[in-house]
């Protein structure tokens, strides 16, 4: 059992920032019932595919969970669904909450029934703001939290990080959000509100790293960490290659440099012979590097700096991580056989916990596959179970 077990998720999110959030409270033993509208979540439909709405995307994304597929917009199916909140410790959602309104599934709508139920709102932006009714997706909070203007800066074209980062990441902020409600639910004995904002979120994160001299008022400088803003901080070209390493500390320049022969260095050099010099040099500094890495060949690199012990690692392409011998130690990558998708390759839960278990107990599910099982749960008999299926309100898999 994981250490969540006993705690019930209902998991009203789709596309990504909601559903990673539910996939780790499922890895850690929550019994995530995802709520999906009878077209199912959108990204069932990206990437390549065995069968229609299980594409890969989807499945690393909603393992651990059992899925209900209902019409929310029918009298029946929210009569179902209110069933399933009076069982239910916490309800997440990334619908707009002005669609939450609409459809009577509010906080204010919620309460009466479950005053324990923790109600967490998986939202663009604080709703005391004016921006609190726009629509957020990842390149749009990207581009307004900084991280576009920080590839200027570093003597770029404005990019987006070619991962959605931003749901990720506020993903795992409402994990910690929802489990801190879950706590003090334990010493108060309610229920409450909680908002996860994804601007607020992913500007906390960035500019903490970033506000720099802005912290000051008045500004000391335009803000901007100047290491991370260098337009030579990337990984190093070898004679065959590339690799990652930061060189970083007194101790990692000097023994850098011994492992080159060049003992009298960083000292000889007034821009490598302190950290506060190398900061005020580091375009500098990491250029004189690069010319240094083209001179031998990654294996070479990797174990001068094994040798050395200074930070450093391979630059694994989506393919090659495959293969990476820590992780085939660690056994991070999983074979597993699909009840309807057949053999396939998952990750394991990286966190370890030393009583408790944490893994997934369920691959990702088909819409609707558990439809019958959640709601028999909730206390609907047989009769009315089919009587919501014929009445197009609880969609079943194609093949049942």
């Amino acid at each position: 059992m994981g250490p969540l077990d006993g705690l019930r998720i209902l998991d009203m999110t789709t596309v990504l920032m909601g559903p990673y959030a539910t996939q780790i409270l499922g890895d850690y033993g929550a019994d995530v019932i995802k709520v999906e509208a009878p077209s199912g979540d959108l990204i069932r439909q990206i990437g390549p595919k065995r069968h229609e709405g299980m594409g890969p995307l989807f499945m690393n994304t909603n393992r651990s969970k059992r899925s209900v597929a209902l019409d929310l917009k029918h009298p029946s199916g929210r009569e179902s669904l209110m069933r399933l909140v009076e069982k239910a410790d916490v309800l997440i959602t990334n619908i707009r909450p002005k669609a939450m309104a609409r459809l009577g599934l509010s906080w204010d709508a919620l309460e009466p029934q479950n005053p324990r139920l923790i109600y967490a709102a998986l939202v663009g932006f604080d709703q005391r703001g004016p921006y609190a009714a726009r629509p957020a997706y990842d390149d749009l909070i990207q581009g307004g939290a900084c991280i576009a203007h920080s590839f200027i800066r570093a003597g770029q074209q404005p990019s987006y990080v070619p991962a959605a980062i931003a749901d990720r990441i506020v993903g795992m902020s409402a994990v910690n959000a929802i489990l801190s409600a879950v706590i003090e639910r334990t010493r108060s004995g309610h229920g409450q509100r909680v908002e996860v904002p994804m601007f607020e979120t992913m500007l906390s994160m960035i500019l903490g790293d970033h506000l720099g001299g802005l912290t000051f008022e008045p500004p000391m400088d335009e803000g901007g960490y100047s290491r991370h803003l260098s337009p030579d901080r990337r990984p190093y070209q070898t004679k065959d290659g590339y690799v990652c390493a930061l060189i970083y500390n007194d101790g990692h320049w000097e023994r850098f440099y011994r492992e080159l022969g060049q003992p009298e260095m960083p000292a000889a050099d007034p821009r490598f012979a302190s950290f506060n010099a190398r900061m005020a040099h580091i375009d500098e500094v990491y250029a004189e590097l690069g010319r240094i890495m083209v001179t031998r060949t990654t294996r070479e690199w990797l174990d001068l700096f094994d040798r050395a012990d200074v930070p450093a690692m391979p630059m694994h392409s989506f393919k090659s991580v495959l293969e990476d011998p820590h992780l085939a130690a660690t056994g991070f990558f999983q074979d597993v056989d699909h009840p309807t998708e057949g053999p396939m390759r998952q990750m394991a839960v990286p966190t370890t916990f030393s009583r408790t278990g944490a893994k997934p107990e369920r691959l990702a599910p088909q819409l609707g596959a558990d439809g019958p099982a959640v709601l028999a749960e909730a206390g609907l008999d047989p009769k009315e179970i089919a009587a919501l299926v014929d009445a197009g309100v609880l969609t079943l898999p194609k093949e049942a």
